[in-house]
């Protein structure tokens, strides 16, 4: 009996190529976007997940009050998590992480790496990394070890086995104690090479609490305690030994917050070593997922319905031949499980072929292997039979209970309710399909506002140099080298570019109002920072070259040494001064010293956050980066040029440049991705709404075929049978633009609030938004309409 449905089944899809075309196609879509969105869901929610010890690592994050303002942050000083080891008895180890760059060789290979991570011993013990060559215990144990992934090892070493090989790194030898396999992509912690902590520098061997630039992971001994462990941990950090050590006034505090591993991802407000993910997009991808699964089954349904009109005669000679209801239920839904396994095939194929893709969009590294792996076949199974039983079940329960009287003497007609939810489902699938577009614009015309906005600075054709190494020995005749280059026009140096500026300080300031402490973002720079980022000066001057006589160092007591300082904008006001009236003015940071300058406010950090009060002191010890501004006229030669300047003088490492608006455009990296993932869901939305339309039209005219024919006798001309036709679809779409709008308006206005600086949603997105919509729809109902429009009236009546 089986075997005779499925039979009937594909002589009908055979029988019928057009509908089953649309059905299979808009199935495949549907099922190859929800299993890849998942896919990517999979990946987020399974976050740092792979490590043993999960469930009782956390992350110790700072806040602290200081100047009267509550601050947070992700890193910690060096002595956290070693006196917490000690004083509270739930921790039971610790490590502290830091990732750099630098140049790595062996014999005649030499590269600049950018994933070097400075950890504790503890790490491999702490950490699931699962090693292939070398021992957790002991990988770590002594300061000239050093462990590579598998992709370092095959890159520095090819075939040959790295365990003992000597590599160079940082100016110093170090023994490849170990190999561990390549860091999972859904790991917030990513290396190649890992060495010790206390490799660092000098600093780092001395416990403090500030200082803070490390990210501590404490392991605790059950994670039940994690509040309890957060409360005996504060509760040292307020007694009087620790607060006079931290040298915390009244009124302040530095406490620390514990944050489960698993939810650093998702859940924490503070970075890491990456941007985190956002629960919020996730929870929208997993509805986004659910309503294209949802759209690709109503258009079955309705494509469905709108097919059984021509099959009336079929299934009343059935019920007549003695076919029970049941019968005829289970031949619909074999016919929906044929379409829908063939579409799970398909949908296969296309998630296969398009994994490129969707890796460029999202920003992964999926393979097409794991699409083949157990969770994402079982996940595409379950879809299939979902869609399956959805789509069969609504045309088999209606066409099984017709009466047989009824189909053979005025063949199936859809009753009033079921024509209601027919409508609804195409009003539903619009409004999707409206709110997405609607809201996918918004999004788009925030990021051209975020490239195109005035930042105060200069970010295009400004080139940033690593500085590595012993460079800064040399800085002064590699930056003069860098300046005789054609093509140049300025040159300097930095901690930090100007695109984000991470760097927390402090000043304090007194003035005949009283004494002023206030946190700030602090920025080390040589000489010509301001010329070379095009910033504009409110008041004041530039550092110049005789500043640097004011830090005499001669004297062992430094009683003469002066540092000079510019601030901001922001600055001047918070302490109360305006740009003039700060020219002069003495604050101390790490020394006393005068302000000689006002810079005009600029963004140092995304738009997302308000332009803070910001500090610049000259130092060029601290310089990690040559910023070059070039004309912008000869760009390669002058990059070529560049490049034999650097290797004429720094031979022993790779020309290795980037520029600086790659920067910028990186911080608005996850709100470009999220742009093309909801342009990609709002155009599917969009074809697989006008699929449907396309089923309900062809049911629609099917149904009023002889009416048509009469109208085209007494006189209808073409456009009044188009008119005909398309008017309750168009009242359905507006009905739709009209539902969507004000979620659209909604949900955009709660987006954009995360942007201090932000665009109004403008009407003319949602005029063009409804537009769009009723020229798509127009395009879908024109091929029925002018097919029947131009159809022979005769044919419709011959029977009549």
């Amino acid at each position: 009996m089986i075997k005779n449905y499925f039979k009937i089944a594909l002589r009908n899809l055979k029988k019928n190529k057009l509908y089953t075309t649309i059905n299979i196609f808009g199935l495949s879509i549907g099922l190859a976007a929800c299993l890849l969105i998942l896919l990517y869901v999979s990946s987020e929610l399974t976050y740092d997940s792979f490590h043993e010890k999960s469930t009782n690592i956390v992350r110790a994050t700072m806040e602290y009050k200081a100047s009267n303002e509550v601050n947070y942050a992700a890193v910690t000083g060096t002595k956290v998590g070693p006196e917490f080891s000690r004083r509270i008895p739930s921790v039971e180890d610790y490590v502290r992480t830091y990732i750099s760059s630098g140049n790595i060789i062996y014999k005649d290979k030499s590269f600049a790496e950018n994933r070097i991570l400075f950890a504790d011993p503890s790490f491999f013990n702490i950490f699931s990394f699962q090693l292939v060559q070398g021992n957790a215990a002991n990988v770590l144990d002594a300061s000239n070890k050093i462990v590579l992934t598998e992709s370092m090892a095959k890159k520095y070493f090819g075939m040959v086995n790295p365990v003992n090989q000597v590599i160079n790194a940082f100016g110093r030898d170090f023994i490849v104690s170990g190999v561990c396999k390549d860091v999972p992509k859904n790991s917030q912690i990513k290396f190649d090479f890992v060495t010790q902590f206390l490799n660092l520098n000098n600093n780092v061997k001395r416990e403090q609490w500030w200082s803070a630039n490390w990210i501590t992971y404490l392991l605790l001994n059950d994670t039940a305690e994690i509040a309890k462990v957060e409360q005996q941990v504060n509760e040292y950090m307020s007694t009087d030994l620790v607060r006079k050590e931290a040298r915390l006034n009244e009124g302040e505090y530095l406490k620390y917050n514990l944050e489960p591993l698993l939810d650093v991802h998702l859940k924490s407000e503070l970075a890491g070593f990456e941007p985190n993910g956002s629960l919020t997009y996730i929870y929208v991808f997993v509805i986004i997922t659910v309503l294209i699964l949802m759209i690709a089954i109503a258009n079955y349904t309705n494509l469905a319905t709108a097919q059984s009109t021509t099959r009336s005669a079929e299934i009343g000679v059935r019920k007549v031949m003695g076919a029970s209801k049941k019968q005829v239920f289970f031949q619909f839904i074999s016919e929906a499980t044929t379409i829908t396994i063939i579409s799970t095939i398909i949908a296969l194929g296309i998630s296969v072929l398009f994994i490129p893709y969707f890796n460029n969009i999202t920003g992964q590294s999926f393979t097409r292997m794991e699409l083949l792996q157990p969770i994402p076949v079982f996940l595409l199974l379950l879809f299939s039979t979902i869609v399956s039983v959805l789509a069969g079940l609504y045309p088999a329960l209606i066409l099984s209970n017709s009466k047989v009287i009824s189909i053979l003497k005025e063949g199936f007609r859809s009753t009033g309710g079921n024509n209601l939810l027919r409508k609804s489902l195409i009003v539903g699938q619009f409004a999707i399909s409206v709110f997405l577009i609607i809201f996918t614009l918004i999004i788009i015309q925030q990021m051209n506002y975020v490239q195109s906005k005035d930042l105060g600075y200069d970010k295009d054709h400004v080139v940033v140099l690593p500085i590595r190494g012993n460079m800064l020995n040399n800085f002064s005749s590699i930056k003069e080298a860098f300046e005789q280059v054609e093509g140049v026009k300025s040159v300097t140096a930095s901690y930090e570019t100007p695109e984000f500026v991470n760097w927390s300080d402090g000043i304090h300031a007194a003035d005949e109002n009283g004494e002023h402490d206030i946190s700030v973002n602090a920025m080390p720079i040589d000489l010509d920072f301001i010329k070379t980022m095009g910033m504009e000066l409110v008041a004041g001057r530039d550092f110049i070259t005789t500043d640097f006589a004011l830090m005499d160092t001669i004297n062992t007591d430094n009683k003469e040494y002066r540092q000079p300082y510019l601030i901001n904008e922001t600055l001047a006001k918070r302490i109360g001064w305006s740009p003039d009236e700060a020219i002069g003015r003495t604050i101390s940071n790490r020394a006393d010293g005068p302000i000689l300058g006002v810079v005009k406010d600029f963004h140092f950090s995304s738009l997302h956050d308000p332009i803070g009060p910001l500090l610049f002191f000259l130092n060029r010890n601290f310089s990690r980066n040559y910023i070059v501004r070039i004309s912008g006229a000869d760009v390669k030669n002058t990059l070529t040029s560049l490049e034999s300047t650097w290797m004429s003088r720094i031979s022993d490492k790779p020309f290795d440049y980037h520029f600086l608006d790659q920067d910028y455009d990186a911080l608005y990296e996850s709100e470009k991705r999220s742009s093309l993932l909801f342009s990609v869901a709002a155009g599917l939305s969009v074809l697989l709404a006008c699929l449907g339309l396309f089923g309900l039209v062809a049911f629609s005219i099917v149904q009023r075929t002889k009416e048509i024919g009469i109208r085209k006798v007494l006189g209808a001309n073409l456009g009044n049978i188009m008119l005909l036709v398309s008017k309750n679809f168009l009242i359905l779409v507006v009905i739709a633009v009209a539902i969507a709008s004000p979620f659209a308006y909604w949900a955009s206005k709660n987006w954009l609030q995360d942007f201090t600086y932000r665009i109004e949603p403008q009407l003319q997105i949602f005029v063009i938004a409804g537009l769009v919509t009723v020229i798509v729809t127009m395009i879908t109902i024109s091929y029925h309409s002018l097919k029947a429009a131009n159809a022979n009236p005769v044919n419709a009546l011959r029977s009549e």
